[in-house]
Order: C-alpha cells, then structure tokens, then sequence
C-alpha cells in the first residue's frame, strides 16, 4: 500500500472561527432501476503492518488483556457493534513477501520472516490462516484473502485455495484437518496479488494481466458453483491505462471484481502532522479525498466500455488518510491519530460509494487497528474506538439498502481563491421502508442549513445522529477517550412536509424518516 499522486501544501496551526451559511434544498427521488448499496462498501483491512495485527489485534492466549484465542475481546465487541462485513488480510505489500504455510501447524514449528516493508521487524507467524479465518467467523465478516503473486508460484496459490477451501481427501486439505480445522472455511474474496505496479513487482499493465490470467486459470472453490471472487491488482489512483488494460485483456469469465487504491493526504512526501494541521494543511486533504469521486466515475467508464452488462466490480481495497506517524513512533508502524478531519474523509467518501454502488461493490478502509485511518486504537490494556469508527457506525444503515438518487445546488467552501463542496450527501431505502440520509459539512467555518422534504415518503418522524466537535483537530485519547461521541436528536420538526436541519461546520448527520 502506497501512493504516489501529490498535492503541494504547507501552513501553520490555526483556529477556526464559524458562521453561518446559506440554505441548501436537499431532493431525494425514488430511483428509475433499484441499485442496491451492497453492505461490503463498509469492509476493513488489517495487514501486519506495525501494531495492526500484533500489539494491536492479537494479544496472544496467554495475555492478561481479556481475548478469544488469542485476539483481544474489547476489539470483536467493537467490530461486532461495527457490522464489519468483510476483512482483507495479511496484506497490502506484506501480502506480496507471505507464503502462507509457514502461518499455519504447530506454532512453535513455524519459522520467522523480516517483515521488509514495514520496519524490518521479525514476523513470527504466530498470527496465522486459522486464526484470520476464525476470527471472521467470530465477526460474522466475509474473509477476502489478499494472496501472494507477487514472490509465490501458481502452485503454492493454488495450494492454498484447496487448503482453504476443499473439504477432504486432498492432500492440502488433509492438513488442514491435521491442524485442527475439520470443514472448510467459507471464503468467496480472493485477492491475486496487490499493488502489482509497485510493492507486488514494480509490473506493467501488460505483464500484469497475462500473470494474473495464469493465476486466475487455475483457481476453483472445489465445487461445481465456481463461487470463487477474484479481484485483480487495480490501478494507483488515476492510472487509467492499468485499468484499460486489465478490462481490455482479461477474460471476462476469468475475474470478477478489479481493485483500486486512493488516499488522503497533504502532500506525498510532505504528508504533516496528523493532529497539529493548518486550515490549508486539512483543505487539501480534503481535496484528495473529494477526488474519489472523480477516480470512480473515470474508471467506471472505462469498465462500461468493455463491461456494459456491469459484472465486474469496482474494489476499492485500500483508501483512508494518510499522515505522518505519531511523534515517538516507528516510522515504518504508520501509527497516527484520528481527528474530525478524519471523520470528514468517511463520511464524504462513503457517500462517493455509496452514490456509485451500481459499480462499486467493495471497498477496505486502511486499516482496522492502529494504522493509518484506524477504526481502534489500543495502548497496552487500554482501548479506544475514534471519529471515524463514529462514523461508520452511523452509516451502518446503509448496507444492503436502496440507493436513493439525491439532488442538491450546494454551497462551497472557500479557501484563499479555491473551493470544495461544502455538502456531502447519500440515501437509502431498507427492506423495512425506513429512509435514512447521510450528510457532511466539511466547511472549517461555516454551518449550513439543510431543508430536506420527506413528505414524498409519508414521514411523520425524523431523528438523526450527529457527530461533531469544537475544534476541527480534537480527537479522543487514551486519556480522554470519549472527547468525540456521536449524540442522538430525537426529533426534527418537520412544517408542511419538509424539515430544516442545521450542520455545523466539519460535522456527520445520518438522519431515519419513518
């Protein structure tokens, strides 16, 4: 996982000020074709990657912090609470170096690896294909194995696929059951290779896509259903001939979901404090985050072209905000705090998802715990849940859901001569008739008012949840770890059909309509 798109920025730490903005008239209409938010757009990703997996997830059974095998109890709580629907492991880069049978049998006959990507430290494999898989069924999550091309061979992949998924009589899974898993797992994502233009081989398109055919070719789920869900490496952010290539070269009957890696940030080389920003330092990151947009409707016609039947997914394994590490920190353990800015970057880019879910099936957060945009944070026996879980939390009620078309002229938020939309917004139909609206005001300054009509739907109540704060940079801490929480309004006035709603500045609502 890296990037390598830059926006040059630089500032000081500044206080924002607020006022209030102008009213914006939000439109839901009933869709034309039912286009259904599929729930796996709120999936996560851990990799080992610095305390992601050890220190972070698994404490190990003999820990004195409460666990489930191994891995910490307070965390599943939190995940399960999340309705985390899928978690792609063991990688990002680390998946392109992992050769899977030395993380299974017998822990202390498992040998130890340096881990080259992150830090050079010694992975001793103790966290391993067993313990990944049980816990998703632990979380009720869908595993999505992130599986090595990148220094493996078609056969050691494709031995893994039966380890995994055959049910007996084959020698893999033989010993499977040898190690203590007599049925198979239940594992529909497979990702073959990651990041195949750097970390996974510094490959071209072309090559890519014929190594990817070889893989491909000889994957099977050892059914007669060819369940199986392949993903493609996908492109860095706005390459747009990679996935050309792989939509133009690839047989249709050999993939079906192609990925797509974008994050947030200041400036790529110059990335700033995840804490102590500048207005000009958060407006760019914005920026970035706001070019998700613009990424997946490029990309999508480019699928449209060759895919016009849309059986191919867009996945956006890896996106989320991307910073210096903490003061004190590993550098190569990508630790970093979680601020409203981060809420921000959620909140606007699961509307980008969600208002794309006719190609976009898929996408991870990076990462689940302790790096990058994490949805936990843990220091020794504390634990602590941060902005962005509030906000994925909130969003929850979106999956599997009804996209509802949504129309709005909003305003924009301006800094020194440029401007962003300053309104985010998606929604949503359930099964059980309930509507709900997801809407962010990323403005540092200004609140805005959202006149919304819900009239249309025979609402009679209107509640929502809202996440906000006084400065733009708070965040919780193991000292203060309830610093953000979201809080509940119980009721919205509605006059003649439509209600009016204010958002502060840099704030989450999710409103329900029943």
């Amino acid at each position: 996982m890296r990037q390598i798109k830059s926006i040059v920025i630089a500032g000081l730490l500044l206080t924002f000020p607020r006022f209030v903005g102008a009213q914006t008239t939000v439109k839901i209409s009933e869709p034309e074709d039912e286009v259904i938010i599929s729930k796996h757009i709120y999936g996560h990703f851990s990799e080992h990657l610095g305390r992601c997996i050890y220190d972070g997830l698994y404490v190990g059974q003999e820990s004195a912090i409460p666990n489930q095998d191994g891995v910490r109890s307070d965390i599943i709580d939190a995940l399960i609470d999340l309705k985390i629907p899928n978690l792609r492991w063991p990688g990002g880069c680390f998946a392109d170096t992992y050769h899977w049978k030395d993380g299974v049998g017998p822990r202390e006959d498992r040998p130890s690896m340096v881990n080259r990507w992150w830090g050079g430290v010694t992975e001793d494999n103790s966290f391993g294909t067993h313990d990944f898989l049980n816990l998703c069924e632990t979380l009720g999550a869908e595993p999505y194995l992130a599986a090595n091309v990148g220094s493996s061979s078609v056969q050691e992949f494709t031995e893994y696929v039966e380890y995994v998924l055959h049910k007996g009589g084959s020698p893999m899974a033989e010993w499977r059951k040898e190690n203590g898993r007599e049925n198979p797992w239940a594992v529909k994502y497979w990702g073959v290779g990651n990041e195949m233009w750097g970390c996974g081989g510094n490959m071209t398109a072309e090559h890519y896509a014929n190594v990817y055919r070889q893989y491909a070719t000889f994957m099977t789920d050892w059914t007669n259903s060819d369940g199986l869900f392949r993903i493609a490496s996908g492109a860095n952010v706005d390459d747009y001939h990679w996935t050309e290539v792989l939509m133009r070269d690839i047989p249709k009957s050999l993939i079906e979901g192609v990925a797509l890696h974008s994050y947030s940030f200041v400036e790529w080389n110059e990335k700033g404090s995840s804490v102590d920003y500048s207005e000009e330092q958060y407006f760019s990151t914005m920026k970035t985050a706001l070019m998700m947009d613009e990424l997946i409707v490029n990309h999508t016609a480019i699928m449209d072209k060759y895919d016009p039947e849309n059986k191919i997914a867009l996945v956006v394994d890896e996106w989320g905000g991307w910073y210096e590490v903490m003061e004190g920190t590993n550098p190569g353990f990508l630790y970093q705090q979680n601020t409203m800015r981060d809420a921000m970057i959620a909140g606007t880019t699961l509307n980008i998802f969600n208002n794309h879910a006719d190609r976009v099936k898929m996408a991870n957060l990076a990462q689940t715990v302790n790096v990058l945009q994490a949805v936990v944070l843990t220091e020794g026996e504390k634990m602590l849940l941060t902005p962005t879980y509030h906000v994925m939390k909130m969003y929850n009620v979106h999956q599997d859901a009804t996209l509802l078309p949504v129309s709005f002229d909003g305003p924009t938020y301006e800094f020194e001569g440029e401007s962003l939309p300053a309104i985010s917004a998606s929604a949503s139909k359930n099964k059980e008739g309930e509507v709900h609206v997801s809407l962010v005001n990323i403005d540092a300054h200004k609140s805005h008012t959202v006149s919304l009509s819900v009239e249309q739907f025979g609402a009679k109540n209107l509640t929502g949840t809202i996440l906000s704060s006084k400065d733009l940079q708070d965040h919780n801490s193991f000292e203060a770890p309830e610093t953000i929480q979201p809080k509940e309004l119980k009721s919205i006035k509605i006059k003649k059909g439509v209600a009016e709603i204010e958002l502060p500045p840099f704030s989450v609502l999710v409103l329900k309509a029943e």
